[in-house]
């Protein structure tokens, strides 16, 4: 039997927030789902979801579109529905604690200072899950946490974030693939 993976991108809905530091879970997704043939387009469990393979396994694509705050609801929803041990759901998400441009793969662990994952370890009651965090660095002096995540990437900025969110949408697949030791051994540079 074929297993099963859930890949959820953690991000905002709606144009406004498209290409913000904050939506980098969903422009990871969109990756995936261009890759893989996956149409993200169904909408169940307040998200948007897709449902196809990546090698041998199964996998279910989540844009949650609860706005990141509410994240938990949805990956509780997808999580019961397909009844998925926590180890097989995969959060991906930006992250002001590492630097622009790197990734960090990780077999479980706490929220930090995000508040979308505050949400889904509240909902799941459990960090026991595999985690790719995409490096959006720490807002400027004099900036609002809020306002810098919800916006754009600086011009210097985006060829390396191309090149993460490459490198993100790779860690996940690795991890489906070969686990998320093998992950952690090749992405966490």
């Amino acid at each position: 039997m074929e297993e099963l993976f859930i890949i959820v991108g953690l991000g905002n809905p709606g144009t406004k927030y498209e290409v913000t530091r904050h939506n980098v879970g969903f422009l990871i997704i969109d990756m995936l789902s261009a890759r893989h043939g996956i149409k993200v387009s169904k909408v169940k469990h307040k998200a948007l979801t897709g449902d196809g393979n990546i090698g041998s396994s199964r996998i279910i694509l989540v844009k949650p579109q609860t706005y990141m705050n509410l994240s938990g609801e949805s990956v509780r929803e997808v999580m019961e529905w397909f009844k998925t041990p926590p180890g097989n759901i995969i959060l991906i998400y930006d992250d002001i604690d590492v630097p622009v441009g790197k990734i960090r793969v990780r077999p479980k662990g706490s929220a930090g200072t995000h508040n979308g994952m505050r949400s889904v370890l509240y909902h799941m009651q459990t960090d026991e899950f595999p985690r790719v965090r995409v490096g959006i660095g720490k807002p400027p002096e004099g900036w609002q946490l809020a306002d810098f995540v919800l916006s754009g990437f600086a011009e210097h900025e985006r060829a390396v974030m191309r090149d993460s969110i490459t490198a993100a949408a790779d860690a996940a697949e690795a991890i489906v693939k070969s686990g998320v030791d093998f992950a952690m051994n090749r992405f966490n540079k």
